[in-house]
């Protein structure tokens, strides 16, 4: 069968990776990398004991922990973001599960290699050979091929790993999940990191200890990473390969031709070779939505400090002004309205000036509406009343506009009651005069319900007044 594959496949496969990588036996890992791949592919972990940060989900008598050492049956979707080991552990069940191995990623394989994958697989259980299917990036199956693949993982013709790091929730099918095991894997934590970098440096698979890297460098170096070890790897490896160029220049540059000990990692050297964080944020993934979730919450919790911690987040990974600015438009009357009635006004500002100016220069008027939304008091009363309101038209209580608020701008209107008896309240002195509004089915609703945070204090404090003498209520009580 010809087919597509990440990975190679079968029996022999495994063997060329145990004879390129000296691995062997149960638990070692199928993807072997040699001597000149990058730094991230040599130290992918070849035994379990190797991986780290999952422990949640590696301890002893976890489902992924039985399926890796090889007593597990159920299919599995690993669900996290990148560099957290998802390959790592797909690596790790084919080594111990899947005489018969098949990689395949969704971006280049279609349901005919799906079928076909199966139809071998089918065949190979004949013979009493399990087939693992490890499918990269399984959000971006179509629902179709995603389809294609239910009946295998029901009747375990194949053992399904399937990885993403898109929420499965929302990209793959639910008949899929409910015949999967759904295992999410988290960002690496600190700790893990360094202890990465240390292993990195003096493994014979990684550096091989030909250089140092100080505290302050590895601190820095923990931070860029953000969670990701195969982008740690990377950053390491980069600026790795500067130190020793920095070592050789200064060694020839001394008349002896010694210099220090050997090439030292420090700040200055991995700033000259990293340029930046790269933001861990995909505009068309769960990661979009969780910040933008988070960056919203923490407006309306007041933090200041977080709500421009997220602006910053998302306007570095390259996210769209306008979106943002329509975010604080829509959050400035849904979580703070009439408390400070100039947050709109000032939200609308910023988006116009996004509009006009763009970035880089956009991010400081959108930071400026953000500070103010942040600190700016909270009443979600605007948002209350026109649910309210609407709720009350969807159960059908609508009623009939009374005949004195009717339009009587045509011939005939006051033949027919339209317009008749309407009192105009600038003829009272008080600019507001006793009469009906609403329709009489709804003669008694209160949708808007004032908080008596910031500016709404004052709409709170007067608002029983004027319903009472709009309604003419005797006793007009409180706001509610």
């Amino acid at each position: 069968m010809t087919q597509d594959s990440l990975f190679p496949t079968g029996p022999s496969a495994a063997s060329e990776g145990d004879s390129a990588s000296g691995i062997a036996g149960r638990g070692g890992a199928m993807f072997a990398a040699h001597t000149g791949s990058p730094l991230a592919a040599r130290m992918r972990p070849q035994h379990l004991d190797e991986v780290l940060g999952q422990d949640h989900l590696l301890a002893p008598g976890k489902p992924l922990r039985r399926l890796v050492e090889g007593s597990g049956e159920a299919s599995v979707i690993l669900y996290g973001p990148p560099g957290t080991g998802k390959t790592t552990i797909a690596s790790l069940i084919a080594a111990t599960m899947g005489q018969n191995f098949v990689g395949l990623s969704a971006l280049d394989s279609g349901v005919k290699q799906v079928r076909e994958v199966i139809t071998h697989a089918r065949q190979e259980a004949i013979r009493g050979v399990r087939t693992v299917l490890f499918i990269d990036e399984v959000h971006r199956f179509s629902k179709t091929q995603q389809d294609a693949l239910l009946a295998a993982v029901e009747n375990r013709t194949v053992l399904l790993v399937a990885a993403t790091t898109e929420n499965p929730s929302f990209s793959v099918v639910s008949p899929l999940l409910s015949r999967s095991l759904l295992l999410q894997l988290n960002s690496l934590e600190p700790a893990d990191i360094a202890k990465l970098i240390d292993r990195a440096i003096e493994s014979d698979r990684g550096l091989q200890g030909r250089i140092k890297i100080t505290d302050e460098a590895k601190e820095q170096l923990t931070m860029l990473a953000g969670g990701d070890a195969r982008r740690v790897l990377t950053y390491l490896e980069a600026a790795a390969e500067t130190a020793e160029d920095v070592y050789s220049k200064t060694t020839e540059s001394e008349s002896d031709g010694e210099g220090a000990a050997q090439p030292v990692l420090t700040t200055e050297v991995l700033n000259a070779s990293v340029n930046r964080a790269v933001v861990r944020y995909d505009r068309d993934g769960d990661q979009h939505y969780d910040v933008v979730s988070a960056f919203i919450k923490s407006i309306r919790g007041s933090d200041v400090d977080a709500a421009l911690h997220y602006l910053a987040r998302m306007i570095e990974a390259g996210e769209d002004p306008r979106f943002i600015a329509r975010r604080l438009i829509v959050h400035a009357s849904e979580d703070i309205g009439m408390a400070d009635p100039t947050a709109l006004p000032t939200a609308v500002a910023a988006a116009e000036a996004a509009q006009l100016i763009g970035l880089p220069e956009a991010r400081i008027p959108l930071a400026q509406a953000v500070i103010h939304l942040a600190t700016a008091p909270k009443s979600n009363s605007v948002m209350q009343a026109i649910a309210a309101a609407q709720e009350d038209i969807a159960r059908g209580k609508i009623g009939h506009v009374p005949p004195h608020l009717r339009d009587g701008h045509y011939e005939g209107a006051q033949r027919l009651g339209s317009a008749v008896g309407y009192k105009f309240p600038h003829d009272d002195p008080r600019g507001v005069v006793a009469q009906q509004y609403l329709p009489q089915e709804l003669a008694d609703a209160r949708y808007y319900q004032p908080t008596n945070h910031g500016a709404e204090k004052r709409i709170y404090e007067y608002l029983p007044r004027l319903r009472g003498i709009v309604r003419d209520e005797k006793n007009a009580g409180g706001s509610k």
